[in-house]
């Protein structure tokens, strides 16, 4: 069974996105992303909106010049995208869910393969959480307070008890807290 986990910026006062959807907060350490991608992932799991706006940056010359080994692991790997409504992917090797997603997670899990990461997605993650499929969440905390935006996890239908099992320090401030589920 492969693992699949949750990464999630948030700031300092809980928001994983800022009023209107702003992102532009994140610190983008990519020392952050680097180290966790020793689980050897080789799967991504979006919901629409953040696979809408990967696609819109990954694939472009921006994002191979900012973080060269992000953006080709970005474009390399396998992306699945779960959507309310079946969409035609701009994207390369991206497969759309868009019914009995629970199902389908678990399918893919059973898989061969590496872990299947969720990078962001909280409305993704929040309906998953209460399945037990995501084995561990990954939360960057970030050094910013926003004051206002979208809580983490905002939704859940009900308490989730997470264990701490790891945390680390990287030098632009980022602080990684490691959590699975109890």
């Amino acid at each position: 069974m492969r693992d699949l986990f949750l990464l999630m910026n948030v700031s300092l006062d809980g928001y994983f996105e800022g009023p209107d959807h702003d992102l532009s907060w994140a610190t983008h350490d990519f020392a952050a992303f680097r180290s966790e991608t020793k689980k050897e992932v080789d799967t991504l799991l979006f919901g629409h909106r953040t696979y809408e706006m990967m696609e819109s940056f990954w694939p472009t010359p921006q994002a191979t010049e900012m973080a060269p080994d992000v953006a080709q692991f970005m474009n390399q790997a396998q992306k699945v995208v779960v959507s309310h409504q079946p969409f035609t992917p701009k994207w390369d090797k991206v497969t759309v869910i868009s019914a009995d997603v629970v199902s389908a997670v678990r399918r893919l899990k059973a898989e061969d393969g590496q872990s299947i990461a969720i990078f962001g997605s909280n409305e993704l993650c929040v309906s998953l959480m209460p399945t037990g499929l995501i084995d561990e969440f990954q939360i960057q905390v970030n050094p910013v307070a926003l004051g206002d935006g979208t809580p983490l996890f905002k939704g859940l239908p009900e308490k989730a008890e997470l264990a701490l099992i790891k945390t680390h320090t990287f030098p632009g401030g980022v602080v990684l807290l490691t959590y699975r589920p109890c």
